[in-house]
């Protein structure tokens, strides 16, 4: 059985949850985000809140399906701290020369390549630079940020022997000794 699926989550002020068939709606302060769920996994709202369950399943089905209510329920957390609180991505341009510069809905980088790198948000995605190396991807949407911070680090990822690129704030990059005569 999920460990996860019964962990019950406690739904902040300000944030209603609505589950119509399986289609679940969260909405809060920031907005609206909404997602389909598995039709064995059966959710219940009791005085803000929710709980995991199962459905009845075939025996053979069970993990599955437990599996499934987890997996709901990492989701529906998710959902409910972007539209409350949202999410944020930082990363770090290491390497001389390297910049960026957020232009409202797209991102100008500067990574040492002969061009500079245009890079268009996605949409419900902003992008701050507080200082010409730094950069944070904030959205309501969990997935989104992480994807689209991982874009604009696969621009230029860090290599492993001066540490050079775009890197998360908190990514520990393991360095390798150069090569001996």
């Amino acid at each position: 059985m999920s460990r996860i699926a019964k962990s019950p989550i406690e739904i902040p002020a300000g944030v209603e949850v609505s589950v119509n068939g399986t289609t679940m709606s969260v909405k809060g302060k920031l907005g609206q985000l909404q997602m389909d769920v598995h039709p064995s996994v059966v959710i219940t709202n009791t005085e803000n809140v929710l709980t995991f369950d199962i459905a009845k399943v075939d025996k053979g089905d069970l993990k599955k399906a437990w599996a499934q209510a987890g997996t709901a329920r990492a989701n529906t957390a998710n959902l409910v701290q972007g539209v409350s609180e949202g999410w944020e991505k930082k990363l770090t341009l290491i390497g001389v020369g390297y910049r960026a510069k957020s232009m409202g809905k797209a991102l100008d980088l500067t990574l040492g390549f002969s061009h500079p790198v245009k890079y268009e948000l996605p949409e419900g995605i902003t992008a701050e630079t507080p200082s010409q190396t730094e950069i944070i991807v904030k959205g309501m949407d969990k997935q989104k940020v992480g994807q689209a911070a991982a874009e604009i680090r696969a621009y230029r990822p860090p290599e492993p022997y001066k540490g050079k690129g775009v890197r998360y704030t908190d990514e520990h990059v393991v360095r390798k000794e150069a090569k001996k005569k």
